[in-house]
């Protein structure tokens, strides 16, 4: 099969052999892949992985153990747990000591015509709706698990702290839990679509003044988010990160102590609910989606997805 392999800082494309599916997994092939920040971090050096990225896809059901899958669409849980260990037990798979994910950690990813996953990590997609929007589920899921972790009372002043895709999709998600919701971007054609399309405030750093938020929410992909965000949370506010990178921020940590600041890891978040949101058109992504690139133009979409401002770039497999 076709796969993007990255290997010592390289992108290529090669012919590779097809996955095999171990116990418990199924086969997909893979229709559509969004690139997403952590991908471009990875070539960076983040999690320090080679071989093939990619983790947001929508792909077909070749086999599978739950036969009820075999030839419908799916989107796919990333993580990949033992099942066994404390964790797992606690029903806190995603931290597994022993798991795997899916184009980031231990396993080949989704730009590649295969990938393999356990049948129980798939979600069939309605046929409603298209593959250039399921592609977002495994995003959108992740902004889901912020409002799963932190509760947002009425009264609360809360920001986003970046207008990239995850900045813009998080904000979109909280919309409907923070009344008094402010996206902090830098970029006028996102801060737009904030505005415009997702109906949610959007304001330049220059713009905060001395304002102070109970809650901010650092999606920037950038260390210097980090630090904006311990400059606008309050006294015993909340800091909720979102952003992987494999820069190292520079920050005076005692600035938590002294403030008495809660910080909140937030990774990845329960599929059911974004799947729902954008099967019903609750949630509409399509806004987000700079450019469609068939395979063989995928270090050409790299190039275009690591440009300042720009969004969702896609890959379609024929």
């Amino acid at each position: 099969m076709k796969a993007l392999r990255f290997n010592a800082g390289e992108l290529e494309i090669r012919d590779v052999p097809a996955p095999v599916p171990g116990s418990g997994e199924a086969l997909i092939k893979v229709s559509t892949a969004g690139i997403c920040n952590t991908d471009v971090e990875i070539l960076k050096g983040y999690m320090k992985f080679n071989g093939v990225p990619g983790h947001e896809f929508v792909g077909v059901v070749e086999s599978s153990p739950n036969k009820k899958q075999i030839g419908k669409r799916v989107v796919g849980e990333i993580n990949c747990a033992c099942g066994e260990c404390c964790w797992c037990n606690a029903g806190m798979e995603r931290h597994c000591f022993q798991r795997d994910v899916l184009g980031i950690l231990k396993r080949n990813g989704a730009f590649a015509e295969y990938l393999t996953l356990p049948a129980g990590n798939l979600r069939i997609v309605p046929d409603s709706l298209p593959d250039e929007k399921a592609v977002f589920v495994e995003p959108l899921a992740a902004c889901f698990e912020i409002v799963g972790q932190v509760e947002f009372p009425p009264d609360a002043l809360v920001c986003v702290i970046g207008d990239g895709k995850l900045g813009l999709l998080a904000a979109r998600v909280l919309r409907d839990k923070a009344f008094n919701l402010t996206l902090i971007g830098k970029h006028e054609r996102n801060m737009a679509i904030a505005s415009k399309k997702f109906k949610v405030e959007a304001i330049t750093e220059d713009s905060i003044g001395d304002e102070q938020y109970d809650i901010v929410v650092e999606c920037s992909g950038k260390p210097s988010g980090l630090e904006l965000a311990t400059r606008l949370v309050r006294p015993r506010g909340r800091i909720v990160l979102k952003s992987t990178y494999h820069e190292k921020p520079s920050i005076d940590v005692s600035l938590w102590v002294v403030n008495e600041i809660t910080i909140v890891g937030s990774r990845c978040g329960p599929f059911d609910p974004a799947l729902e949101a954008l099967a019903s058109g609750e949630i509409n992504p399509s806004p987000l989606i700079d450019g469609i690139f068939p395979f063989n133009q995928i270090a050409e979409a790299f190039e275009a997805a690591q440009k300042p401002g720009s969004l969702k770039f896609l890959v379609k497999f024929d």
